[in-house]
């Protein structure tokens, strides 16, 4: 039976970080027991459609700690509409100053993963990326992550930030390896507009020293054990994020609360960005039919293991061959038979490798 995903989208921030352009709300007390009706009562309705078997659940955001104990009424709601596998991958999204309440009521409920939002173990660097916590805060919380059960955790890692450097990142590594966790996120910080830093350009590192510490990354955290899987994820054997390997495995999921996407019975769709507008009637938009050949290499070629080119590679296109052999040369791409990868480098300029790769179709 096909396993899909499910996504669910909690919008609610203490406030709003200086990076971040996910859809969020920091005035949100008055909207959280609406918002949470409104949700359960899409997911009675949306898990009432379908018998497929669910394997994956993420509930990201914004912060969905601070759901607090209502955590356990969302995850009734997953469970008593979806069949969920006894073996599902459960992932909740959390910041340092999530409650031990919620750790309680999550891991009673099921969650089995915690994502913790860290970004980095310096203070000064935590002021302005607009993080409310501080380097004993996320130490704490780990902590008291592991304490509640979780054994299956994963911190956010943000590099390339303003004012750093090698040395700034290699103190920022050994922070977060010192936290003994099985797996990393790890994102170059990048400017967005409509957000705090788009509004006020902060000097960022040139494209050279982005490129130094992104590739330094990687054979640090290689080195200890890590495998780098995805451009911007790293684990221990066998903490894989499932719930994200459906992404880029080009599987279907399906996505709730605004700003929310799925994909789902071969159709992307999607909730607007409006919250109001969903408490009052969530509906969807149709975003196009997914799943061709384009998208499944544009996201396969996210991944270490890379994907099978045979159709590029055993068509006897001179010119292909030469192409995919100059970018092997210039160690941006492994060639293993008919699969191919992107090295590190390569993950690096993974946009432009993977748009002239797409261009060979």
């Amino acid at each position: 039976m096909t396993k899909s995903g499910i996504y669910i989208h909690i919008p609610f921030c203490k406030r709003k970080c200086a990076y971040c352009n996910f859809y969020s709300l920091t005035l949100y007390e008055n909207l959280i027991d609406g918002y949470l009706s409104a949700l359960t009562g899409d997911i009675k309705e949306k898990g009432g459609r379908t018998d497929r078997l669910f394997d994956t659940v993420y509930i990201g955001g914004g912060t969905p700690s601070l759901l607090g104990g209502k955590v356990g009424v969302l995850l009734r709601a997953v469970t008593d509409n979806f069949n969920i596998s006894k073996n599902a991958e459960i992932t909740a999204e959390v910041n340092p100053d999530v409650s031990d309440e919620f750790l309680k009521i999550a891991f009673e409920s099921g969650v089995n993963r915690i994502s913790v939002g860290i970004q980095s173990g310096n203070d000064e660097a935590l002021k302005v990326l607009g993080r409310n916590h501080t380097k004993a805060e996320a130490e704490n919380a780990v902590e008291r992550i592991k304490k509640a059960g979780f054994n299956n955790i994963s911190a956010d890692l943000m590099i390339c930030l303003p004012n750093s450097n090698l040395n700034t990142l290699s103190k920022d590594i050994d922070f977060i390896l010192s936290l003994d966790i099985p797996h990393i996120s790890a994102y170059i910080l990048k400017i967005e507009d409509f957000t705090k830093f788009g509004k006020t350009p902060q000097l960022l590192p040139d494209d050279d020293s982005q490129a130094e510490q992104y590739l330094y990354l990687c054979e640090e955290l290689e080195n200890e054990g890590y495998s780098h899987y995805e451009i911007s994820n790293f684990c221990k054997p066998g903490f894989e994020s499932r719930h994200n390997l459906k992404y880029w495995n080009c599987e279907e999921y399906l996505g709730f609360g605004p700003s929310a996407h799925s994909f789902f019975e071969g159709k992307r769709f999607f909730y607007p960005n409006d919250i109001k507008a969903y408490i009052s009637n969530p509906t969807t938009l149709f975003d196009g039919i997914g799943g061709d050949e384009s998208e499944k290499i544009m996201l396969g070629l996210r991944l270490k293991k890379g994907i099978d080119l045979s159709g590029i590679l055993c068509d006897n296109k001179e010119d292909n061959i030469a192409f995919l052999s100059r970018l092997q040369s210039e160690k941006l791409i492994n060639i293993n038979g008919t699969s191919v990868s992107l090295t590190d480098k390569g993950m690096l300029l993974s946009n432009s490798v993977i748009t002239e790769i797409l261009e060979l179709l």
